[in-house]
């Protein structure tokens, strides 16, 4: 589940808290920093799988007490119990891997009751919902596409889910778009029946080191790189030291990365990290830092230190 792109983004912060530190962090600490932080990122991945799980309890529970009110009304007593039904709940619930997980890692969403109890008021008065129990009967393609289109469209767009995120973990206030997106993979892969649907945390042994290796080649090559960017910024005539340090930053990883990893295409790597920048940087750091690192990857062509497209 931890791809590429998100170790990208882990190091480029790790790299900058590290500089920051003005070497009170060791490298040996800052990599087992960033290993937590990708640990997070799984867990993200799996509070998010539960949040589907306990909001159809929840949903379940207020069912169960409106039958035991005083004097239930006739929807009281005959509910729509489509959701608490859902088969593709039911499904994610018996999954080993899911089951395994929360067995060694008690997550819970239960102490956030005011935000559930609101999450679960967004579902049942959304067009979605409404159009889910307009169908009689439990259909598990069709509940599997209820839950992916809840989870894009109301869960993953919602504030205070990013604000209650914020609350539990500094590590994961960027990690929500991307992770969530693995949940929506997720969910189709339950919907296609496929045999493991749960993500493991790394897809290969490559990916599981990239991060570390990463962080170490950049400590090695910061001087190198740091000459290579000056050397390209007076070409351009543009003033070495007004560089935005955070742009700085990201053209050393990128250009780590280019010298360090020959089966990663040069475009794939530029296109990455001049996202990275948009994000993390200025509004014009995209294309300032394109056209350094495309003038550093022509300049290591030449050179001969590099051997890929």
């Amino acid at each position: 589940m931890i791809n590429r792109i998100l170790i990208r983004i882990k190091v480029v912060q790790l790299l900058y808290s590290y500089l920051i530190s003005a070497n009170s962090m060791s490298i040996k600490d800052a990599k087992n920093d960033l290993e937590k932080s990708l640990d997070k990122g799984y867990e993200l991945y799996y509070y998010l799988l539960l949040l589907m799980v306990e909001l159809t309890e929840l949903q379940a529970n207020r069912i169960e007490a409106a039958k035991n009110k005083y004097l239930p009304t006739e929807e009281d007593l005959n509910p729509n119990t489509k959701l608490i039904d859902n088969l593709f709940i039911n499904k994610l619930i018996s999954d080993e891997d899911f089951k395994e997980y929360l067995q060694n890692n008690p997550i819970t969403w239960r102490e956030d009751d005011i935000f559930m109890k609101l999450e679960l008021d967004r579902i049942l008065k959304s067009d979605i919902y409404a159009d889910y129990i307009a169908t009689e009967g439990n259909e598990y393609v069709e509940d599997c596409l209820f839950w992916y289109s809840v989870m894009k469209n109301i869960i993953l767009t919602d504030e205070e889910l990013i604000d209650t995120l914020e609350s539990k973990s500094v590590y994961w206030n960027d990690d929500l778009s991307t992770v969530g997106s693995f949940v929506l993979k997720t969910i189709k892969k339950f919907e296609l029946n496929e045999e493991t649907p749960i993500l493991p945390k790394y897809r290969n042994y490559e990916d599981s080191v990239f991060g570390k290796e990463l962080f170490s080649h950049i400590i090695e090559d910061m001087n190198y790189a740091n000459s290579l960017i000056n050397k390209f910024v007076q070409t351009e005539h543009w003033d070495a030291d007004r560089i935005a340090k955070m742009d700085r930053l990201i053209m050393s990883v990128a250009i780590s990365e280019i010298l360090h990893y020959p089966s990663i295409p040069t475009k794939v790597t530029l296109n990455e990290y001049i996202e990275i920048a948009k994000y993390y940087s200025t509004p014009k750091s995209g294309q300032y830092i394109n056209g350094i690192l495309n003038s550093v990857v022509n300049y290591l062509k030449k050179s001969g230190k590099i051997n890929k497209e």
